[in-house]
């Protein structure tokens, strides 16, 4: 055995790092070692950054002996290199682990008839599992594991040498297959665009690594269209030249501005840039688009303005109303009693093609809305009703009593095709469309919406403006109601509100700029005022699971929701999501498996992270781990009344824990109970429209917890985030 190389089988893995790579394990060493290097059992201690191993696989290291001051001598691992098992114990962990559908007994029989040679014949010739009974299905799936193993092993021990750990390793083996290899070797800055957590940082270290120079118009290329990206992930549709070389000198680290001006205009000519001046607050601009926002922005400029000027049947029928008598039968036949605000926004659907209707909690706009499906049915006029997310169109449905869904449900998304039934081609058969929380639409899902429908088509957003904007880019809702494209209602008056209740009162005050109400002496908002940010969780876990549930009844996990403003800090998502996972599930005798750098327990609280349409699963659903099966990789989540599979991997890659969930992921949902931490660390984000948002989403209670000065700062913060849009310039003109 070389000085610097050790071979073994792995026996006991101590430690592993999914974000990091970093592993400490045992192997039973297979040729001579220091005796001072061996425990009792005589196994080796190794170390290093490596990709995930598997117990019983023989491996070999190359790295160093070194002198650990609390563990002794163990051997720095600083490459990696799988060796197929050979012995019983091996071949067994091995396929137990590898193969869908072996478990330990199949593993067994299989070793037992072909011995030593188990993973050499499975390799060459997997079709002579049959000689022992076992079925096609699994057959199948031995092959395709051992061939997908052995590739992702090749590509993931190139891509340690490059520092990139295990968990992106497997990003980048699953984007690419095969092909990985090849494809970082050609061009590493597509990994900062195709690979979702690898930014632009990451992969220019790796081309460093392969030479490609600092000032190399290929960097330079890849620099400025990731800055151009990145702020559109920011929420900008466009951002000004000036801002984007600004960035991307920042990032690139180089002063030569007019090299990088001269790749910016080259890639605009190229067609993979866009630009076009703008005229921002009176002051021409020159706007850098991506290819697709730049797209939709003149896509929507243009449906809305032939949706405006094109007549419709609802427009002419709407002539002919008399529409004092209509809108005071409709109001007496539904019991209700219409304000001239909430009675203009049922006229406005029909007699103007695009209408908004907006405002804050309490101010009756599910009771307008309600009127306006009435009046439309009374008529007869054929309508459907949408919303972004699923909980949103789940709650529209409840409050209307009539059908709702998402709006790639609406327009039949295919997962397969990646396109929608319903488009240009294929618009949708209605007089008019209702959109629900419209303040959650980006520019692009507008656009798609806009391609579905007739120009004769009425089209109403509703939704409240003051709160978060969309996830995505552009900022539609605002922009619609500024540009008096469209008929506009804001309803002001507050008709839900009971003298013992301040959420409705405090979701206002905050956002007309004062502090909420914060004496504890409603039956519905309550503060408890702690100072450390640490402090602050501890406080939190004690309200959600002993203080709320014992005084009030409601359930810990399926009752109240924790929202915080942050994911990282002693008082963020990250951490709370723990402490709340420990008191609430913490159980050792609960099944459990750990999936990239999370735990998950059975009867976990869990969040979708995104749309799953073959599950029908949306971004937003919360749902319990009903049950975790470790030998088939997979586990049962319980989610709006269904039983729902996952692999490992798709939960890896979808779920994550719901005990606490960041503010805008709560957009469109409402809980009994929601209690959020207030931190002053928490300042990047303590914004009046994320407060705002926050409470709007209680219908029972809200509990802050934390300092009044943090919430003073929420409060005194109306700054929102400036979003670069050219839509209300290009609406206005």
């Amino acid at each position: 055995m070389a000085e610097n190389q050790l071979n073994g089988i792995i026996e006991r893995i101590t430690y592993y790092s999914p974000d990091s790579g970093y592993t400490v394990l045992k192997i039973n060493p297979s040729d001579k070692v220091p005796r001072d290097a061996q425990d009792r059992e005589g196994l080796v201690a190794v170390v290093g950054v490596m990709p995930q191993m598997v117990e019983g696989e023989r491996v070999q290291f190359d790295g160093e002996w070194v002198e650990n001051p609390n563990y002794g001598r163990q051997f720095k691992a600083e490459r990696v290199v799988p060796i197929a098992p050979e012995t019983e114990k091996g071949v067994v962990r091995y396929l137990r682990d590898m193969v869908h559908g072996v478990g330990e007994t199949t593993a067994r029989r299989i070793y037992h008839h072909f011995g030593e040679q188990t993973l050499h014949i499975l390799e060459t010739n997997p079709d002579r599992l049959s000689e022992i009974g076992i079925k096609p299905r699994i057959i199948e799936n031995v092959r395709e594991a051992l061939q997908r193993s052995r590739a992702e092993r090749l590509v993931m021990v190139f891509l340690q040498n490059y520092g990139i750990s295990p968990t992106f390793a497997r990003k980048i083996y699953a984007q690419y297959g095969s092909d990985a290899i090849e494809v970082v070797k050609e061009d590493p800055y597509r990994l900062a665009t195709d690979i979702e957590g690898i930014g632009f940082k990451k992969a220019d270290l790796i081309a460093r690594s392969l030479g490609i120079a600092s000032d190399s118009r290929q960097r330079l290329r890849a620099g400025i269209v990731h800055t151009v990206d990145q702020l559109a992930l920011e929420g900008h549709t466009f951002a000004p030249r000036g801002v984007v070389l600004d960035k991307a000198m920042e990032l690139l680290e180089v002063a030569d501005r007019i090299e990088l001006a001269a790749i910016l205009s080259a890639q605009v000519m190229q067609g993979n840039l866009f630009a076009e001046t703008l005229l921002l607050n009176g002051e021409p601009v020159e706007a850098i688009y991506l290819p697709l926002f730049y797209r939709s922005e003149v896509g929507v400029v243009k449906r809305l303005r032939q949706m405006r000027d094109t007549p419709s049947e609802l427009t002419r029928r709407a002539r002919s109303i008399a529409w004092d008598s209509f809108l005071k039968a409709l109001a007496e036949h539904n019991n209700v009693a219409l304000t001239p605000q909430q009675q203009g926004a049922v006229r406005a659907a029909f007699t103007s093609k695009v209408s908004v209707l907006t405002g804050g909690p309490g101010t009756g706009k599910t009771t307008t809305l309600q009127m306006v499906i009435n009046a439309l049915e009374q008529e007869e006029f054929r309508f459907a009703l949408a919303s972004p997310t699923g909980r949103a169109a789940k709650r529209l449905g409840e409050a209307t009593q009539h059908p709702a869904r998402t709006i790639h449900r609406l327009l039949e998304f295919s997962p397969h095709e990646g396109g929608f039934a319903y488009d240009e081609d294929n618009p949708l058969d209605i007089d008019i469309l209702i959109i629900d929380e419209s303040s959650m639409l980006d520019l692009v899902l507008f656009y798609t919406v806009l391609k579905a429908l007739r120009p004769s088509c009425h089209l109403m957003l509703v939704g409240d403006v003051d709160q978060l904007p969309s996830v995505g880019a552009g900022n539609v809702l605002h922009d619609v109601i500024e540009s008096g494209v469209g008929h506009v209602t804001r309803l002001d008056t507050i008709f839900r509100q009971d003298r013992k209740s301040y959420i409705v009162t405090n979701a206002h005050r905050i956002n007309h700029g004062d502090m909420p109400y914060t004496d504890n002496q409603s039956n519905d908002f309550y503060f408890f005022s702690v100072a450390e940010a640490r402090e602050i969780t501890d406080m939190v876990v004690d309200v959600v699971t002993q203080r709320i549930p014992q005084k009030f009844g409601y359930d810990p996990v399926d009752d109240i929701q924790v929202l915080a403003p942050m994911y990282r800090g002693a008082a963020g998502v990250d951490v709370l999501n723990a402490a709340l996972q420990a008191a609430l599930n913490g159980g050792h005798h609960l099944a459990e498996v750990r999936i990239g750098g999370r735990v998950f327990r059975k009867h976990d609280k869990v969040l979708q992270t995104k749309n799953n349409y073959e599950k029908e699963v949306f971004n937003g659903d919360i749902g319990k781990i009903f049950s975790i099966d470790a030998e088939n990789k997979t586990l049962i989540v319980f989610m709006d009344g269904r039983e729902i599979d996952y692999e490992f991997k798709e939960a890896e890659e979808q779920l994550i824990h719901a005990y606490c969930i960041s503010t805008h992921r709560s957009q469109g949902s409402e809980y009994p109970v929601v209690v959020m931490p207030v931190a002053a660390q928490h300042y990047m984000m303590l914004q009046r429209n994320l407060l705002y948002t926050a409470i709007t989403r209680a219908r029972k209670m809200v509990v802050l917890v934390g300092e009044r000065r943090a919430v003073a700062m929420a409060v005194n913060n109306n700054k929102v985030a400036e979003r670069y849009s050219g839509l209300l310039p290009r609406l206005k003109t």
